[in-house]
């Protein structure tokens, strides 16, 4: 599976009671799948998977699918302390036909999650997992930080295809493209190299609806009248790309940094409420128009400090919402902002709006 460019890390939205709001995850995904990102991630971090029940997780999995247009690579947040657990969730995303499991490091028994217990904890995983295993390191929110020797290790197994980096270590994220530069992997992508998701495949037309074909006129008849044929749509043309271990980031004030330091995407909270500044970065990056990249990159400075370092998923739901999605209020015990911090997301993100 291809992963490059912008992924935005869906939130959870809720009512004011604390259930969650289905309807509004529909919402937003149709929303994002008329954007220019590569792909969505459902219950990561920033969408309080840990918040969640188990039938939860298993709705706003099965919503976000449903939904998201099918050009879009699918990325489920399945990770959780134990081998079990993890594979359950993933095998249900497997059915749902997500692309990718985003699996996050086990921390709660930290003392005891030494490179060992990682890897066979990982490999585990990878083994029997149905779909190719993102690593997910994300030190600010489990303390642990997944040691550059047990990722390259991991790198080399033939299920784990990636890793999510989260601590905003831009010299990490070079070792760890050094460290694995050597692992030579193809993945399947359209004629012009972009991803190709399970659902795309498996409605290869432009169009998703019925049954998949289109009605068209081939002629008329001796009344006059013109006569249709149900002709099948063409099959979706593809080629291989070779892309070896990919390094997605999760920092957004080190987006740039790390695409030059040959990172391939980025899975970012800031891209909830604002996914295009963040696809502009990568697309001038592209293009090899730095001074474009630069001025984008410095232009949500304060955004990415404010709203997601220091505020977190409260200002990031208040920034969806001031820019056209849904976000509404955190769960328990996440507290909402109040009037003051309101006005500061309001501010910053006024170089961010859709």
């Amino acid at each position: 599976m291809l992963l490059q460019g912008i992924f935005p890390a869906m939130t959870t939205p809720f009512y004011s009671d604390g259930a969650v709001y289905y309807k509004k995850i529909e919402h937003n995904v149709d929303r994002y799948s008329r954007t220019p990102i590569a792909g969505l991630v459902a219950l990561g971090s920033t969408g309080e998977a840990v918040m969640l029940s188990d039938e939860e997780r298993r709705e706003v999995l099965r919503i976000t699918a449903e939904v998201a247009s099918p050009d879009k690579v699918l990325i489920a947040g399945t990770g959780a302390e134990s081998v079990q657990e993890t594979l359950r969730l993933t095998e249900y995303a497997a059915k749902l036909m997500y692309d990718v499991a985003l699996v996050r490091t086990p921390h709660f028994y930290r003392p005891q999650m030494k490179p060992e217990a990682m890897l066979t904890f990982y490999r585990t995983v990878a083994d029997r997992s149905p779909l190719p295993v993102l690593l997910y390191t994300v030190p600010p929110f489990t303390a642990y930080d997944l040691p550059l020797e047990v990722i390259c290790a991991l790198a080399e197994h033939p299920n784990i295809i990636g890793i999510k980096e989260s601590s905003g270590n831009v010299e990490k994220v070079t070792a760890m493209v050094q460290g694995t530069k050597n692992i030579k992997r193809t993945a399947t992508v359209t004629e012009v190299f972009q991803a190709v998701t399970a659902r795309m495949a498996a409605t290869p037309a432009a169009s998703h609806e019925g049954n998949g074909n289109q009605l068209v006129t081939v002629g008329g008849t001796s009344g006059g009248e013109a006569a249709t044929q149900t002709v099948a749509k063409p099959k979706l043309k593809t080629r291989t790309k070779e892309v070896g271990f990919q390094v997605l980031v999760g920092a957004a004030p080190t987006i740039l940094a790390s695409f030059e330091t040959g990172a391939s995407g980025a899975v970012l909270a800031l891209a909830a409420p604002a996914p295009t500044i963040c696809f502009e970065i990568y697309a001038a990056w592209k293009d090899n128009d730095l001074q474009l990249a630069r001025a984008k990159q410095e232009s949500i400075g304060a955004a990415s400090k404010r709203v997601v370092s220091e505020l977190g998923i409260a200002a990031i739901k208040y920034a969806m919402d001031i820019n056209g999605y849904y976000g509404g209020a955190p769960r328990l015990p996440l507290l909402p902002l109040t009037a003051a911090q309101r006005s500061e997301v309001e501010l910053v993100m006024a170089s961010c709006r859709n």
